[in-house]
């Protein structure tokens, strides 16, 4: 089999110069070449400088309520955009944002993290200064833990080599990166040194060609054969490449939760979300009685494979990542998946087999009815017919989560959520950087009353900025899912008035919606006029969803030790 040389990019010039541009400006202008036309963030003194330079850039800053939300938006914004970015202050600003970035990290983001610094000078001259909680090298170190790449800017002659290299990897890698910025050099002119090669991966002709050549075989003596395409696939954006293949070849095609959405879910080919022993009868069938089965781009973790309830054979799986092709017993390695993609398109035949019966999308018939106290699935079956091409949702974790398996959205990407990490208080702050970077879309907010008390502040920046979510409150007075899997008066909490936070946040339309008639007049409300909108929708604590319930099943004998 023969290898090629791991790629590499051309180098700069070999001459070393100065630029006349600081190292402020240069990654100001790194960050708007790759992508990111905003940064999120809570101002503090050892990032004020570099703020200022925000303000003279082609960047906008979008200021947040807190620094974890600032997080939560920047990864938002760049599983929409490419790349996202935020600037926080040393210290108590950036250890905000370690939990959000570790989900960022988890979930395949490339989200930028700038954080100002004590000066160099400072460091050495006067080490007894505010925010600092131990040596001054601690907070890479944490950071080195849940991004890809680090750098501290503390040497004008690498300060630019370093940032190329940091936002290359945040790209080339779909993860988050650390870049500390030290307030003494900010306004610091920096050196254009030869840039630093980053290897990237170049498929082997053979190694490619035999997997094209083997997968072709097998899908010609395959009956019943699926795709189910994960969350690799979005994050490298290669949804054409998986649409050209799956029309050329006429195939039936699942996601897996993490990639929920990653091809529309309307189309013809699309039979649903898998997710083991979670998903619906229809969707579980067709994937488990299949005699060959395409995994793309799919991390087989706990949530995708429902808490390990799929019944999936290794023997009829094609396993396909960035890297390595797995068929059977057969390994290919140095096999990229957006090169396999293209060239099995290229190299398939076209069943002539009818795709399978397109499940039906779950809706409510009847509704609304007159005084009927709401419910998790007639919630979920009018929003199914309220969902409209301009709309994208974005979701919290719990009960939310798992009914939202049965929404149908209509385009690609049009559906968010931190369902690997599955980190509360995603929904709101992630809306906020999901509707910059996608002005055509308008969000619908999915997120139970503990996720909102969480992070739900950030509504009031959407009101300011004048952008226009739909909030709907999956309200059952306490954590839902951990109620089912081990309950007790540790999963209650403090009630809110939901529908009144139009009084604090601003242009805010609040609705509360005990019974079906009155989510109806909500709901017709909301998708009538662009503003900002809530819904407090009250739902029995013990009425999950029927994922929800199969779930906190298996987690409770999980956790009882059965």
């Amino acid at each position: 089999m023969s290898t090629q040389p791991i790629a590499q990019k051309s180098a700069a010039p070999s001459e070393s110069i100065i630029t006349g541009k600081s190292i402020g400006q240069h990654l100001l202008a790194c960050l708007h070449a790759a992508g990111a036309h905003h940064i999120f963030g809570v101002p503090g003194d050892y990032v004020l400088r570099f703020y200022e330079q925000i303000t003279q850039s082609p960047i906008r800053h979008i200021g947040t309520t807190r620094e974890d939300t600032a997080a939560f938006a920047a990864d938002g914004y760049a599983r929409c955009q490419g790349i996202g970015a935020l600037a926080v202050t040393y210290g108590v600003g950036a250890l905000n944002v370690v939990n959000a970035v570790a989900g960022a990290y988890a979930e395949s983001s490339p989200v930028v993290v700038i954080s100002g610094a004590p000066g160099v000078r400072e460091q050495r001259e006067d080490p007894l200064i505010h925010h600092r909680f131990g040596p001054f090298t601690f907070q890479r170190e944490i950071f080195d833990r849940i991004t890809c790449a680090s750098a501290v800017l503390d040497d004008p002659v690498m300060a630019f080599r370093q940032i190329e290299r940091a936002i290359t990897a945040a790209k080339h890698l779909s993860k988050p990166v650390y870049i500390e910025l030290p307030r003494d050099m900010v306004e610091v002119e920096g050196y254009k040194v030869p840039a630093d090669p980053m290897q990237e991966l170049i498929s082997d002709d053979a190694a490619l060609a035999e997997a094209v050549a083997e997968t072709v075989e097998l899908l010609n003596k395959a009956v019943t054969p699926i795709v189910i395409a994960g969350v690799e696939v979005h994050r490298r954006g290669l949804q054409d490449a998986l649409v050209d293949l799956i029309e050329h070849a006429n195939l039936p095609i699942a996601a897996t939760l993490t990639g929920k959405s990653v091809i529309a879910e309307r189309h013809p080919a699309y039979i649903g979300v898998y997710e083991g022993a979670m998903c619906s009868e229809n969707t579980r069938y067709l994937v488990e009685q299949s005699d060959l089965l395409l995994m793309l781009g799919v991390t087989l973790n706990d949530v995708d494979t429902g808490i390990y309830t799929a019944r999936l054979d290794p023997n009829r799986m094609v396993r396909v990542a960035q890297g390595e092709v797995i068929i059977r017993h057969h390994r290919y390695p140095r096999v990229a998946l957006g090169d396999f993609l293209y060239a099995l398109a290229h190299s398939v035949h076209t069943r002539k087999e009818s795709l399978p019966e397109l499940p039906p999308i779950v809706g409510a018939p009847g509704f609304p009815e007159h005084g009927r106290p709401m419910s998790i699935a007639r919630l979920i079956g009018r929003l199914n017919a309220a969902l409209t091409s301009d709309l994208m949702v974005i979701c919290d974790i719990g009960d939310c989560l798992f009914a939202a398996l049965e929404l149908r959205v209509h385009e690609r990407t049009e559906f968010l959520a931190s369902a690997f990490y599955t980190t509360m208080g995603f929904a709101v702050p992630a809306a906020l950087g999901a509707q910059i970077a996608r002005p055509d879309r308008r969000a619908l907010i999915l997120v139970g009353d503990g996720a909102f008390q969480m992070t739900g502040t950030e509504l009031a920046t959407h009101c300011t900025l004048g952008l226009a979510p739909i909030v709907i409150i999956f309200n059952n007075r306490g954590y839902s899912t951990e109620r089912f899997i081990l309950d007790g008066p540790f999963n209650d909490i403090s009630e809110w008035r939901f529908d009144r936070l139009g009084e604090v946040f601003g242009p805010l339309r609040g609705f509360d919606a005990p019974t079906e008639d009155q989510f109806e007049t909500a709901l017709t409300h909301a998708l009538a006029h662009r503003s900002p909108y809530i819904i407090n929708v009250h739902l029995d604590p013990a009425d999950p969803s029927p994922a929800m319930r199969r779930l906190a099943e298996h987690l409770r004998n999980r956790v009882g030790g059965i």
